[in-house]
């Protein structure tokens, strides 16, 4: 975390925009978990205009930890899953900065952000997914109070090959660790 333990989630600014653009451009900054080519690099800019990158659907906010801090340290995200004709759930995400891994940060920003969403949205589950092998993910969701759920088989296409990952889930009644 930060140097006093303090990690925050606030709203995108301009001037963060260059730090979300480097998970698109540079293969270190997005990790070998998170990297699957080169992509839109207009993209955060486009919704950034658009909508500040917070929607009815969705949104990003930053990972920071105030004007002391050596962040900001990436962002979490979040997407609406359909889950029937009148029901959704949130999917979320992840990305910090290699400077920022191995601190604790991820698991306070997921957790922070699931807070967030259960105080701000109706849904009912948070569901998280990562690469089978990104055991230092999977500790973090666990951390931050989710539940293994099971293993996707061939979900996703990532460095020449599918692989398989494992999604995690978090209910509004589940007890959140601290």
């Amino acid at each position: 975390m930060s140097d006093d333990g303090f990690v925050t989630l606030r709203p995108a600014r301009e001037d963060d925009l260059p730090l979300l653009e480097r998970f698109l451009l540079d293969p270190e900054a997005a990790s070998g978990f998170q990297w699957f080519g080169w992509r839109d690099l207009g993209r955060f800019r486009r919704r950034f205009a658009e909508n500040g990158l917070l929607g009815p659907d969705g949104g990003q906010l930053v990972v920071d930890a105030g004007p002391a801090s050596d962040g900001p340290y990436g962002f979490v995200s979040w997407h609406r899953l359909t889950a029937g004709p009148m029901a959704y759930h949130w999917g979320m995400g992840v990305a910090l900065t290699p400077e920022a891994r191995g601190r604790g940060i991820g698991t306070r920003a997921q957790l922070l952000l699931v807070r967030y969403l259960f105080a701000h949205t109706p849904v009912r589950r948070v569901q998280a997914e990562t690469d089978l092998e990104n055991i230092a993910e999977q500790r973090a969701l666990e951390k931050a109070g989710f539940t293994r759920e099971g293993v996707l088989r061939g979900n996703v296409f990532r460095d020449g090959r599918w692989r398989d990952g494992v999604v995690y889930g978090v209910l509004r009644d589940d007890p959140l660790p601290g």
